[in-house]
């Protein structure tokens, strides 16, 4: 079978999340901040919304096209892993590296690697062993091996809800209000109701949690507004004199 050629289905940064609308929780800020540089970002949810407390899988599927759409990304795809039993299979690792060879991201952003909800922790590892995958030229299975070999050059975490020290901050300020819109599209989660009304937070309180969040990771770096991130590997810097964020 041919192997296709790099179309302009590619992207620049894409997001890999468990679920809907957590993308817009932990990195919608930055996937904003990208677009608004040109870049041609993507979001890629593991799971439909099955299994969740509050809304259908279909609800939660018109709420994403419609955060998508404030967030101003050029795809986003739902896979069929199970919603609460996200395993780190390799049936799992093949769907998520053929979208990584058609998709072409430079870029992958994944959840940190210790969360409450397990499906959020296996995204992690099963996003990164995806990644590695997707850049063997002889893998098969799934339709992978009709797709040119692609392995990111760059894979960082977004930590916003764990206890960990950021690697670096997104400066989100301008986005500030978009972001909140797009998880606020999620009406089947975040509106007061009598479902699940032990579990999330009130809506009215929503607004005031995510943006004391994301104060607290914009003053760490000098600015109003920010996202966290981690990287495993170390950075490389060539000028000292440009590197942001005073010291004193």
């Amino acid at each position: 079978m041919p192997v296709a050629a790099a179309s302009d289905s590619s992207v620049d940064v894409l997001a890999i999340a468990a679920h809907r609308d957590d993308v817009e929780q932990t990195c919608g800020g930055t996937l904003l901040r990208m677009a608004a540089r040109g870049l041609r970002t993507a979001i890629l949810d593991l799971t439909q919304g099955e299994s969740g407390t509050r809304g259908s899988a279909a609800e939660r599927a018109a709420e994403a096209e419609e955060a998508a759409r404030i967030l101003g990304v050029s795809h986003r795809q739902a896979l069929d892993l199970p919603d609460g039993a996200v395993a780190n299979t390799l049936e799992n690792r093949l769907k998520i590296a053929r979208v990584l060879r058609e998709w072409r991201p430079r870029v992958v952003i994944l959840p940190y690697w210790e969360a409450r909800h397990p499906d959020h922790a296996t995204c992690a590892t099963l996003g990164y062993e995806a990644c590695f995958l997707a850049g063997l030229s002889r893998l098969s299975g799934a339709g992978v091996e009709a797709l040119a070999p692609h392995r990111p050059f760059k894979i960082v975490y977004a930590s916003l809800y764990a206890d960990v020290r950021p690697s670096f901050i997104i400066d989100i300020t301008p986005f500030i209000e978009q972001r909140h819109a797009s998880l606020m599209a999620y009406k089947s989660q975040y509106s007061n109701q009598e479902k699940g009304g032990g579990l999330f937070v009130p809506e009215e309180e929503i607004r005031e949690r995510t943006y004391a969040e994301a104060r607290h990771y914009g003053l760490l770096a000098g600015v109003k507004y920010g996202e966290p991130f981690v990287q495993r590997e170390v950075g490389l810097v060539d000028d000292l004199t440009l590197i942001p964020v005073q010291s004193i």
